[in-house]
């Protein structure tokens, strides 16, 4: 549904993108980097809004820039607050929604509903000016929505929402995935992207670092040594049947915890098939195994550095 194509954005001398290739399909897909990483002007080449210097963009099949047409089959809700303050949510929904063709009755349905979904009807009719961060980020996602697009991007979308407000959000998103629908979410909340979706795309000085799912970029960084945390009754014992692996670089008691132990493998897989054999075969009992490096904070901190 979007494809990039050596895609490369400059702003006179500072690079937006540099030469950025990727392919992004249904469901959702969370673009990830630190301020500065190109997110932005990608999203920006993505809505239309900026032309690439070099390469092409292309939105369900056509360059977006300039194309209404196409446009009108993406929805698009911004990080930056433009919000009509003397309207009320329900007045600037139905405003941006007939930009994308709505009209009379169903207009007005849809808006209903889409405010409805967004957890919005009671305070739809209220001046925009009063409303709270949250609120103002659940009326920019209905206008978003109102009028069903195929294409979805989202730039922190979960920004200034409470706790509940993220898991509506979220749960919303989900639904809109299983519907086909491509959603391309920016957010620095790490660990609710991590529950949202595994499909990553990890940018960097405007350039496209990594991509795919957390699982497949950790395979990117399997040079650096991959942490495992045990607990076990006996690890020293255990401790000393997996040093002996080919695929351990290290193990090591934990001093302040009589039970743990840290292992470090550089070829992570072939640890985690074979590791419930030794178990097995050594009679060792096992309360607690997990990975810290197998989380999206670890890999983004790792590539962002490589």
């Amino acid at each position: 549904m979007i494809r990039l194509e050596n895609a490369s954005r400059w702003y006179g001398q500072v690079i937006g993108i540099n030469d950025v290739t990727c392919e992004i399909g249904p469901g959702i897909t969370a673009l990830l980097g630190p301020n500065g990483a190109g997110k932005s002007t990608l999203m920006k080449l993505v809505t239309g809004q900026l032309r690439p210097t070099t390469g092409s963009v292309s939105l369900l099949g056509q360059a977006p820039f300039a194309n209404s047409d196409v446009l009108r089959r993406l929805g698009y809700c911004p990080e930056i607050e433009k919000c009509y303050e003397e309207m009320s949510g329900r007045e600037m929904t139905v405003m941006l929604a007939s930009l994308s063709g709505l009209s009379g009755k169903r207009l007005h349905s849809e808006a209903n509903d889409a405010i409805e979904r967004v957890g919005m009807t009671a305070n739809a009719d209220r001046r925009i000016a009063g409303y709270s961060k949250g609120m103002r980020q659940r009326i920019k996602l209905a206008q978003a929505i109102i009028h069903d697009p195929d294409v979805l991007i989202l730039d922190e979308p979960l920004n200034g929402l409470d706790p509940v407000g993220r898991r509506e959000v979220v749960e919303l998103l989900f639904g809109l995935a299983q519907r086909g629908k491509c959603i391309v979410v920016s957010s620095h909340i790490l660990y609710e992207v991590e529950s949202m979706t595994k499909n990553i795309l990890l940018m960097s000085y405007g350039r496209l670092l990594a991509q795919g799912d957390v699982y497949a970029l950790r395979e990117l960084i399997d040079k650096h040594p991959h942490q495992v945390a045990i607990r076990a009754p006996d690890p020293r014992r255990l401790a000393e049947r997996l040093i002996a692996m080919p695929s351990v670089v290290s193990a090591s008691l934990d001093r302040t915890q009589d039970d743990r132990l840290d292992i470090r493998t550089n070829r992570p897989n072939e640890f985690y098939a074979q590791f419930p054999e030794i178990v097995l075969e050594g009679g060792f009992v096992v309360t607690e195994f997990s990975s810290p490096d197998n989380n999206l904070e670890s890999v983004f901190r790792y590539l962002v550095k490589g």
